[in-house]
């Protein structure tokens, strides 16, 4: 399974990425190991996620919701909430 995924960080930022192992990613992330923007940031909460058929269609969509605004991002979020 390929995810997209949006976090909540402690600082109410938000971090989108992919990966194909949800529950592992949010543990690495939550451990310190995730990604050195998370890291100064924990912990971070899980708020929005997509599957994906494909790693490509996966890493596609990741880089579409980046390029979102932060309201279009929370729109995001509280149209499909997790």
């Amino acid at each position: 399974m390929n995810c997209v995924y949006i976090l909540e960080c402690a600082d109410k930022t938000l971090y989108t990425g992919w990966t194909n192992d949800i529950e592992k990613r949010i543990k690495a992330h939550n451990d310190g190991t995730g990604s050195k923007y998370t890291r100064a940031r924990l912990p971070v909460t899980l708020v929005y996620l997509e599957e994906h058929e494909s790693k490509g269609k996966a890493m596609k969509r990741e880089y579409e919701i980046k390029q979102m605004t932060r309201a279009q991002k929370l729109k995001l979020i509280t149209e499909k909430s997790v």
